[in-house]
C-alpha cells in the first residue's frame, strides 16, 4: 500500500499537468507522469494502467482547445479512430495476458523505442513525402493500427508515435494533424478508462490527483503548441525520457 503524502500528491499533480500539456503539444507526456507514479512506489503494471486512465482529462482538455483546427476532418477522424480502438485493444489483452516480470524487464526499452521515434519523425517523414507514399489510406490505417497496439500495451510515447504516423503518411498542416492525434488519443483513453476499470489494476486515488491536473495542462498544452519550438520540446523529451530509462535499467 503506497502512502500519498503532500509530497506525493504534489508530485502527482505536477507530473500529470506537464504530461496533459506535453500530450496536446506534441505527444509523450507519459514519460513524464509514469515515472512520476513509479517514483512514489508503485509497481510498473499498476503505474502504467493508472497513468492510462489519469490522462483522459487532459486528451479531452486538449481536444476541446484543438476544436478549430478539427473541423472538416469528421470522416477521416471516424474512419482512425475505429482502427486506433481496435489495436488499442489487442495491445490491452497483451499487456494483460503477459507475466509482470517481462512486463518490468522491457519498459526501459519501450521507453527508449518512444524517445527514439520522437528524434527519427521528422526525417521519416521527409523520406515517406520523397517515395510519394502520402495520403494512402492502406499505410495511414496499418501505421494508426500498430501504434494503438503499441499504446493499449504501454502507454507512454503513444501520442509520438501518433503523431508520426499521421505525419509521414496524411499531407496536411501539422496544426491540424496534431489535433487528430490528440482526438484519436483521447478515443484510445477513453477506451482504455473502460478496460482497466473492468479487468486492470488501477490506482484510483493517483489517477483522480493526475486527472484533475491533466485537464487544465491538456488546455495549456494546445496554446503552447502554436508558440513553443517543436525542436526545444522534443529533445527535453527526448532527455528526459532517456534518464529515466537508464535509471531503470540500473535499478
Amino acid at each position: 500500500m503506497v502512502h500519498l503524502g503532500a509530497g506525493e500528491l504534489a508530485l502527482l499533480g505536477g507530473a500529470g499537468f506537464l504530461a496533459g500539456g506535453v500530450n496536446a503539444v506534441a505527444g509523450g507526456g507519459s514519460l513524464i507522469s509514469f515515472p512520476a507514479l513509479l517514483g512514489v512506489g508503485y509497481p510498473s503494471v499498476p503505474a502504467n494502467v493508472t497513468n492510462n486512465v489519469a490522462l483522459l482529462p487532459g486528451y479531452v482538455g486538449g481536444t476541446l482547445a484543438y476544436r478549430d483546427e478539427l473541423r472538416g476532418q469528421g470522416p477521416r477522424a471516424r474512419r482512425l479512430a475505429a482502427t486506433s480502438a481496435v489495436g488499442w485493444l489487442a495491445g490491452a489483452v497483451l499487456l494483460n495476458v503477459s507475466p509482470p516480470g517481462v512486463f518490468e524487464a522491457i519498459v526501459p526499452f519501450l521507453i527508449l523505442l518512444s524517445c527514439a521515434l520522437l528524434v527519427a519523425q521528422p526525417a521519416a517523414s521527409r523520406a515517406v513525402e520523397r517515395r510519394g507514399h502520402q495520403g494512402r489510406p492502406g499505410l495511414v490505417h496499418a501505421s494508426t493500427l500498430l501504434a494503438a497496439v503499441y499504446g493499449g500495451y504501454f502507454g507512454a510515447g503513444l501520442g509520438i508515435m501518433l503523431l508520426a504516423a499521421l505525419g509521414a503518411f496524411l499531407p496536411d498542416d501539422l496544426q491540424r494533424l496534431n489535433a487528430l492525434k490528440g482526438l484519436l488519443s483521447l478515443v484510445i483513453s477513453a477506451v482504455a478508462v473502460v478496460y482497466f476499470a473492468l479487468f486492470a489494476p488501477v490506482v484510483w486515488a493517483a489517477a483522480a490527483v493526475m486527472a484533475a491536473t491533466s485537464l487544465a495542462g491538456g488546455q495549456l498544452g494546445v496554446r503552447a503548441a502554436r508558440r513553443l519550438s517543436a525542436t526545444a520540446l522534443r529533445w527535453t523529451v527526448v532527455v528526459f525520457g532517456t534518464a529515466v530509462a537508464i535509471v531503470l535499467l540500473v535499478t
